[in-house]
């Protein structure tokens, strides 16, 4: 089963350019082990050495983030759309 996986832009140096690859899994943690077969520094820059996801990405399936559902345990089936989405840190207030 192919399940179709985003990557962001500042990790495509990590994918040959590719924005988009596929991995076979029925669960998120699945997927990354299998992506990380053929992409070992990419997951090197997903997965911290406790094994979870870094504190500064975000994972969702067909737009449900996963923390909300069961973390890396979350179910994929064929046809769904992971997306590994950087969090995006604010600045300071606003003058005025």
């Amino acid at each position: 089963m192919s399940v179709t996986i985003r990557i962001p832009s500042a990790l495509r140096k990590l994918t040959n350019g590719e924005s988009e690859l596929n991995a076979a899994g029925s669960t998120v943690r699945e997927l990354l082990d299998d992506l990380g077969k053929e992409n070992p520094g990419l997951i090197g820059r997903i997965m911290g050495d406790d094994g979870e996801i870094k504190q500064f990405l975000n994972v969702f399936v067909n737009g449900s983030d996963i923390r909300f559902e069961n973390d890396l345990d979350t179910e994929v089936k064929a046809g769904d759309e992971v997306s590994i989405v950087p969090s995006i840190a604010g600045g300071g207030e606003l003058p005025g």
